[in-house]
């Protein structure tokens, strides 16, 4: 049996979004959702919703390309998660930043799109809460 312990939660579910001020309202005023924030910043729309009491929280950006959702993980040790990764034959991506951390994408061969990010700026999420730029 295979150990997953790479992949510790699925946190965030970051999705294209082109109109992101109108997916939140419908997500908060039919669905329910609870609004975190909605930022305006760097010429990107970028809002996050609740839409139950735990993760994976739901993010909606208009400047990701595609259509298909990005699944984002959290892993305690990014560097320690994609050496591990490595020796399994994976092939390293550019690591980028988050507001929670240092990401980086994965690839699979049928196109599922996911991410790691190590959580080393916690405070960012209380930050950001509440914050509304539209």
């Amino acid at each position: 049996m295979h150990d997953r312990g790479t992949f510790d939660s699925l946190d965030f579910v970051y999705t294209p979004c082109a109109d992101p001020a109108a997916e939140v309202a419908h997500l908060t005023d039919i669905l329910g959702a609870r609004l975190v924030f909605a930022i305006e910043a760097f010429g990107a729309r970028v809002a996050m919703v609740e839409l139950a009491g735990g993760p994976p929280a739901l993010v909606l950006a208009d400047h990701l390309d595609g259509e298909r959702p990005i699944l984002v993980y959290r892993v305690s040790d990014l560097d320690a998660a994609l050496a591990e990764l490595e020796s399994r034959g994976w092939h390293r991506e550019p690591t980028f930043g988050i507001p929670h951390g240092p990401c980086c994408a994965l690839s699979t061969p049928g196109g599922t799109r996911l991410a790691l990010y190590e959580l080393t700026r916690p405070e960012v999420a209380e930050r950001l809460a509440g914050r509304r730029d539209f």
